[in-house]
């Protein structure tokens, strides 16, 4: 691996193997061997998770950013990737979400977010042009059932 320069601006945060460090000043930081990490501004929050696509990619970054406790979320990552692709008809997507599982597969979920994050905005497109519905045809729907 070659050598690895990531400059932070004053209480910015990084996630780094599992661990979460908060700088009070300007920094750079060297990497010199092989890390797992995800800078503050990579990271979704549990609020800003409310597309499928974005679901996934909180799925994926639980597992970069608690390894050592990511069973569960590789177990929901293989459901919730497999749903995907048998759900979405876009072509882009699907073929981005192939590569997201190949990519995480092999073991390189950074790779897969960086696929990950540019179709959200496709998803946003998909999701405008479709039709809400009504409070009450939710109701009706769920009273059927």
């Amino acid at each position: 691996m070659k050598k690895l320069q990531i400059s932070l601006k004053p209480g910015g945060r990084i996630y780094v193997n599992g661990a979460v460090l908060k700088v009070d000043r300007k920094v750079s930081i060297e990497f010199l061997n092989d890390v797992t990490f995800l800078l503050e501004h990579h990271v979704l929050q549990p609020s800003d998770t409310h597309t499928p696509l974005r679901q996934l990619y909180f799925i994926i970054q639980t597992v970069l950013i608690d390894p050592a406790n990511s069973e569960d979320a590789r177990s929901m990552f293989h459901s919730a990737h497999a749903a995907l692709l048998a759900s979405f008809k876009n072509s882009t997507i699907i073929n981005g979400l192939v590569e997201v599982g190949d990519a995480f597969e092999r073991g390189r979920p950074f790779d897969a977010l960086k696929v990950l994050r540019p179709l959200f905005v496709i998803e946003d497109e998909i999701i405008a042009q479709g039709t809400r519905p009504e409070r009450s045809e939710i109701q009706h729907e769920c009273e059927v059932r």
